[in-house]
């Protein structure tokens, strides 16, 4: 028996992407003694400045930006007690379509080699047990996140040892539903989208026969809240925080994964993500 713990490695694009769809599992495994590392792989700068000033707006400066978000994701991890993390520093890529997306030195134009080799350089040196990343669209299509996508499936194929088992977040389609449903409750408005959106849209998630693997994390979506609102300078993160810890609770209580390698012979659907490693 090794006396090297269990590690569960999540790369993730944004400081914030690790509360979204990972926080629970960050906090619940952190509890149990696993270790906890989390790559982050862009500075954040083309998120909204203080006061809430968009990256479009005058004023925005998104080095003052990166250097919050640096601070808020420390807070974030002092909170879900993540063991370790890394930081890739890559110019935030900002929204599919947006002019940043073309700028030197950003993520999205960053060679996927490039990043794989230094990712994979961390994977030798965590052997993670567990890896979490996006699907191939980034979950919703956000340049980063697919870049993200391609970074983490391509160290994986760098890396002598893999980790045994891998996956990629998701939202079962019952909980899409629920989530809209709890959207329209507190009130926030939904414009119609154009057509093209609306396909968009219905890629996001899985029926719900199709999500391998659903973890419990109620007893954690306290500390989850708690990391999302250290990270309250960004707006999407608003409605979450609104709701109060009780009802995002009821909302935001389990996560849901893809598992697309596996090396363990674990029986599906699962419950845990180190089924068959311990």
């Amino acid at each position: 028996m090794s006396d090297r713990p269990l590690t569960l490695m999540a790369v993730h694009a944004h400081p914030d992407d690790e509360a979204t769809s990972t926080g629970g599992v960050l906090a619940r495994y952190a509890a149990e003694g696993v270790r906890t590392v989390l790559v982050t792989c862009t500075d954040g700068s083309c998120g909204d400045g203080p006061g809430g000033v968009k990256p479009t707006d005058p004023g925005h400066d998104p080095a003052a930006v990166a250097l919050m978000r640096r601070q808020e994701l420390r807070a974030s991890c002092d909170v879900l007690k993540i063991s370790d993390l890394e930081m890739l520093d890559y110019a935030d890529s900002g929204m599919m379509g947006w002019p940043s997306n073309d700028a030197p030195g950003s993520f999205w134009q960053t060679p996927v080699e490039e990043g794989a080799a230094r990712l994979a350089d961390l994977m030798r040196h965590y052997r993670p047990d567990v890896v979490v990343t996006y699907d191939e669209n980034g979950f919703y299509g956000h340049p980063d996140h697919i870049q993200a996508h391609r970074i983490t499936m391509a160290a994986l194929e760098m890396v002598a040892e893999p980790a045994p088992k891998v996956y990629w977040t998701t939202m079962p389609r019952s909980g899409m539903q629920r989530f809209g449903e709890v959207m329209r409750e507190f009130g926030e408005e939904m414009p119609e989208p154009d057509p093209a959106e609306a396909a968009a849209m219905m890629e996001i998630g899985l029926p719900d026969e199709e999500v391998t693997t659903w973890v419990d994390t109620t007893g954690f979506s306290g500390q989850k809240f708690d990391s999302l609102a250290a990270h309250a300078s960004q707006g999407e993160n608003i409605f979450f925080l609104k709701m109060g810890k009780e009802r995002f609770g009821d909302l935001m209580s389990m996560e849901t994964f893809v598992r697309v390698r596996d090396t363990t012979g674990a029986a599906l659907p699962e419950n845990d993500l180190f089924a068959g490693l311990r």
